[in-house]
């Protein structure tokens, strides 16, 4: 197979980890405000915001096969760029699982006690890592037939259904959050909140509202102003659009961090965990995709596939 088409199954592959994940992470944050999260244990609440950590860090991973291909490689098949999907799929998978498996495990104690929490979560998570990390033991295994440093000449038109994959990657996230942040403030729990705490939710909302608007104009600019056509400047216009949605959706995943840390009684370490949240998503984003897009910048340029 080229190397357009395994990069291209690659962040379809990306999308659908992606769809799985979202109905997870926007019930996750929900949680907290639901009325029966007062009756959760101890326990269950530490198994609650752990999930949502390992979520959060889920959407980390999965989020940056865009940056990565905007950023550095401008849109073309590479060789280094289907491997660091791959391998950022390989590991989001884990946090995914774990995360399936605490919610499991707090569902199955509500229902069945202790003793059926642990068995709900210890066989999601075994059934998860088995189908997905088994295959690692399997011999007959493909190897990467191209070389590290293969660069494929990208089509105009491959470039644009890439990009384009790549907003349908970060939108599902952005409705997640934003299903939750709109059904939240109907909630009475909500009220209850301190009003400062009810302003960050509120700037929240904006970012990952505006984040969506932000990923749907492609479709918008596409239609009006290329009449379907696909040009340099469309790809350059939907390549900007996707970091700009990255770049407001950061800001709205870590305040409303900040919101369910203050609502779950975490009101002292609230404040940094979420600027910390926010700090390391910009990090991976955006600078470490800026440092590699420098330091590959000095090298020799890269053979044709």
């Amino acid at each position: 197979m080229a190397l357009r088409g395994k990069v291209k199954n690659s962040l379809d592959e990306a999308r659908m980890l992606m769809l799985g994940a979202q109905v997870l992470l926007g019930f996750q944050y929900r949680a907290f405000f639901e009325k029966g999260y007062e009756k959760l244990g101890p326990a269950e609440r530490a198994l609650e915001i752990a999930a949502l950590f390992a979520l959060l860090l889920t959407l980390l991973l999965l989020f940056l096969p865009p940056a990565r291909h905007c950023i550095v490689e401008h849109g073309r098949d590479t060789a280094r760029f289907h491997r660091f999907v791959m391998t950022v799929m390989g590991v989001a998978l884990l946090p995914f699982a774990l995360g399936l498996s605490f919610e499991l495990a707090v569902a199955g104690n509500r229902i069945a006690g202790a003793p059926g929490g642990a068995a709900s979560g210890a066989i999601a998570l075994a059934a998860a890592l088995g189908l997905w990390y088994g295959h690692f033991a399997r011999k007959d295994r493909q190897q990467d037939e191209e070389p590290e440093d293969a660069v494929e000449e990208t089509p105009l038109e491959h470039k644009i259904v890439e990009v384009l994959t790549e907003a349908r990657i970060l939108l599902p996230g952005a409705q997640a959050l934003l299903g939750f942040q709109l059904a939240m403030v109907l909630m009475e729990s909500f009220s209850q909140l301190p009003h400062p705490v009810q302003l960050v939710h509120l700037v929240s909302l904006g970012f990952v509202a505006l984040a969506t608007v932000v990923l749907m104009s492609p479709a918008a600019y596409h239609r009006i102003v290329e009449r379907g056509r696909d040009t340099e400047r469309f790809h350059a216009f939907a390549s900007r659009m996707v970091l700009v949605a990255l770049a407001l959706l950061g800001p709205g995943f870590a305040g409303d961090l900040h919101v369910v840390l203050r609502r779950a009684g975490y009101e002292r370490s609230a404040l940094p965990v979420a600027a910390a949240t926010l700090a390391v998503f910009y990090t991976a984003w955006f600078g470490a995709m800026l440092l590699l897009r420098r330091r590959r910048s000095g090298e020799p340029r890269t053979r044709p596939a």
